[in-house]
């Protein structure tokens, strides 16, 4: 049995497979499926300030190898969260992650000095793919100076592990990642979801509500991986890769692109118990190789 522990800038894991935002619930809701203690960390849905209907239906469709979603957002609020979800999972024996969303720079900063106060919450995940509703809708992410400003007000606040989730709809990941280090993230996670859409040609109209939404799935899974290999070349902070990861094969080319561990998203909708499958299948592949331990095999390429 191969050592699986990694530790990402303080934050220790007993395994790389973390889950990603807003396809894994509060983690509550796979318990019949898996052991929750098994995975390194789950990260619950986005969390904001205030309740968030999120946006009309349809919000969801599925595409070739993948899925949109315009989901928007949809959850009951920060104070919601800390009064009726964290007293439900905060003794779970994994890493809890809160993703933390926002549409002003107060708003994330407000949302995570709260969630900064939980003890059992280990570190959040700064979504900066939300639209700066000052700046004219532009995401955070998009911009070095904005994505700089948001973590830079975060970080006077929340003391704990700072991770940021950097958007793949800009000119050059490299710099945002660099920006994002630079104000004071502890690690980044990338990728998000690439914008997309599709259209009903019978009706003759998109499918979703929204027109354009975050496309995930494997059919991402390309760009993720290249976005994850050019970051993880130019920042000291760990990467922590997610895009398209439906099995253990390729979660471990996610590894050895450079990133420290790796987070599972649209798979959990296919096979809710494919983490415990991943965690199982990386520990093979280093028994079978003559690894002893995970760190050996990251950033290999």
């Amino acid at each position: 049995m191969a050592d699986l522990n990694i530790n990402i800038n303080g934050l220790s894991l007993k395994n790389p497979v973390l889950t990603a935002s807003g396809t894994f619930g509060y983690g509550t809701e796979f318990q019949d499926f898996i052991d929750l203690e098994r995975l390194g960390g789950f990260i619950v849905k986005g969390t904001t300030l205030k309740h968030r209907e999120g946006n009309p239906y349809p919000r969801m469709a599925e595409t070739p190898s993948g899925m949109l979603n315009a989901v928007g957002l949809q959850n009951k609020g920060v104070d919601y969260f800390i009064e009726h979800i964290y007293p439900t999972i905060k003794d779970i024996n994994s890493n809890i992650l809160v993703n933390v969303s926002g549409s002003t720079i107060a708003d994330y900063v407000a949302t995570a000095e709260k969630i900064n106060a939980l003890d059992h919450i280990p570190a959040i995940e700064l979504n900066i793919s939300c639209p700066n509703v000052k700046e004219g809708g532009m995401a955070f992410g998009t911009s070095c100076v904005s994505a700089s400003e948001v973590v830079k007000e975060v970080r006077k606040v929340y003391k704990k592990h700072l991770m940021v989730k950097l958007s793949p709809n800009v000119t050059s990941i490299q710099e945002i990642a660099l920006a994002v280090e630079g104000a004071g993230a502890d690690s980044v996670s990338l990728i998000n979801t690439l914008m997309g859409m599709a259209v009903n040609v019978k009706t003759r109209k998109p499918v979703l509500s929204t027109v354009t939404g975050g496309l995930s799935g494997p059919c991402v899974k390309p760009v993720a991986l290249r976005m994850v290999w050019q970051v993880a070349k130019v920042v000291k902070i760990p990467v922590v890769g997610l895009g398209g990861i439906s099995c253990a094969n390729d979660a471990i080319e996610f590894l050895l692109a450079g990133a420290s561990a790796i987070q599972i998203g649209t798979a959990n909708f296919i096979d809710p118990t494919v983490t415990i499958k991943v965690i199982d299948g990386i520990n093979n592949y280093l028994d079978l190789n003559g690894f002893k331990s995970v760190k050996e095999i990251i950033g290999l390429i």
